[in-house]
């Protein structure tokens, strides 16, 4: 999926496309989580690098909206306020980014997802969800990775409202998939019966994104 007010290309943004037709950062190893809690090809880092396609949307809180609609029962249209009426949850998680740097240990705060699917209520054909950004950005998922016991809505981090530069005020957060899948500065959320692949996934990277897998590019 594109969209049709897709955001420039920034340095960073053409390198990591070359980076897909290189197969660069690719070691050919494969763990599992519950062995190796560092995937393949990762390093740690104690910062938290930012990464985005060269626009940074700056929404105040008070300005900021949800939309979830598609092959749901029940669309919502939350402001913050209401968004964070919902019922919270505190998640310890760690963060690894396909351009190979790895966090340990991230508090986050906001609504799990499956709160959201609750309230919600996608229809039985419901398989994929894409989640749409205000940089213009999509990402798809599949409704089971959307849908994991430590997957949030976050809307804070360490205690404090999520910068706005790591994707405030409220970013999604699937810990056991690349971050690229975490989409920030969240805009809406679009339930779908067929799959339908996002800005990185039609640029060469891979569909699903699990680190332990080593699922970086298309072709791996």
């Amino acid at each position: 999926m594109t969209d049709d007010n897709e955001p420039p290309k920034s340095k960073l943004t053409l390198s990591k496309q070359r980076w897909a037709r290189e197969g660069k950062f690719l070691t050919g190893q494969v763990a599992r989580p519950q062995e190796q809690r560092l995937p393949p090809g990762q390093h740690l880092t104690r910062d938290w690098p930012v990464l985005d396609l060269g626009l940074s949307p700056q929404i105040a809180r008070e300005r900021w909206r949800l939309d979830v609609y598609g092959a749901v029962a029940n669309p919502l249209f939350w402001d913050f306020a209401q968004f964070t009426a919902q019922p919270q949850a505190d998640i310890t998680s760690d963060i690894h980014c396909v351009t190979t740097w790895s966090r340990y240990d991230n508090q986050w705060q906001g609504l799990a997802t499956s709160e959201l699917l609750e309230a919600c209520q996608p229809h039985p054909e419901a398989r994929f969800v894409v989640l749409h950004s205000h940089d213009g950005y999509t990402t798809n998922l599949a409704l089971e990775d959307f849908a994991a016991a430590d997957a949030l809505l976050a809307h804070s981090w360490s205690g404090a409202p999520l910068a706005q530069e790591h994707g405030g005020p409220v970013r999604l957060v699937v810990p056991h998939l690349y971050f690229w899948k975490s989409a920030k500065w969240l805009q809406s959320i679009e339930f779908l019966d067929a799959d339908a692949p996002g800005y990185w996934e039609v640029r060469g990277y891979h569909n699903r994104g699990d680190p332990w897998q080593e699922q970086r590019y298309s072709g791996d």
